[in-house]
């Protein structure tokens, strides 16, 4: 007989990731994060997202079951031979992006964002930024609400909602993408090698101050952010006939 997988449930404090905690605990033993093979996360992206940071440093990898809304990261919800989809499950890796925000009191604050980097407008003027990709001056001006660099698994998050391109992620590329730009008008964004290193600096920040957001973690009054790939791996698990390549062909040919 073979050992059981050791398996961690990690579930949001929704009444429906709550309820599906139990179902699972009564099924299938559970151990410690730290002694788990892989972590089962209960929730929606949010929830995903959290557990896949906590993650990062000891690489476990993490099977996603929906039990929230969007739930673009995450696997249906189902509680039987939960095992076998484990051990037959499609591997991703996600590279996260390194943020270093340096904020206007002096303080310098790294931060991990496995969907995007945002500098987002704190007050009710535009922010105005300046852009630099690999050392050169790409954007001297840029007015807008904000703007943000997206990894490909972020590419379907934000960034889509803001007018940015879906990204497989075996492209190698990140999307530099304006959220409501005023000037340059119309300029769509770019597409990034992800090796590329990009700095943004904060113009007038005294009477347009910006906030840049990792993820969930936030810098208010931020005078520069530098961003890049870092070395760091979350691994997600996808269930064999549903794998993440095959949900982003299908969100670019529905209509």
């Amino acid at each position: 007989m073979t050992d059981a997988l050791k398996m961690h449930f990690a579930a949001s404090d929704t009444p429906e990731a709550e309820k599906a905690l139990a179902e699972l605990s009564d099924t299938y033993p559970s151990v410690s994060v730290e002694k788990a093979e892989v972590v089962v996360a209960l929730g929606g992206d949010g929830q995903m997202l959290r557990t896949l940071h906590r993650m990062l440093d000891r690489g476990t990898p993490v099977f996603g079951m929906n039990c929230g809304s969007v739930g673009f990261l995450l696997n249906e919800y189902r509680v039987d031979e939960l095992e076998q989809r484990i051990a037959e499950a499609q591997e991703v890796i996600i590279r996260p992006l390194a943020m270093k925000a340096h904020s206007e009191s002096g303080a310098e604050i790294d931060a991990y964002a496995l969907n995007e980097v945002s500098l987002l407008r704190q007050m009710q003027q535009s922010a105005k930024l300046a852009i630099w990709v690999d050392g050169v001056m790409r954007i001297s001006d840029l007015i807008a609400d904000g703007v943000m660099v997206a990894t490909p698994a972020g590419s379907t998050a934000y960034n889509l909602s803001a007018g940015g391109p879906i990204i497989p992620l075996q492209a190698n590329i990140l999307a530099l993408t304006p959220i409501s730009p005023f000037r340059p008008q119309r300029w769509p964004g770019a597409l990034l090698h992800s090796s590329s290193q990009v700095r943004i600096e904060v113009l007038e920040p005294h009477k347009r101050p910006v906030s840049a957001v990792a993820d969930s973690t936030e810098i208010r009054n931020v005078r520069a952010v530098e961003i890049s790939e870092s070395d760091a791996e979350a691994r997600l698990l996808f269930d064999k006939d549903a794998g993440y390549n095959e949900r982003v062909l299908r969100m670019q040919f529905v209509r």
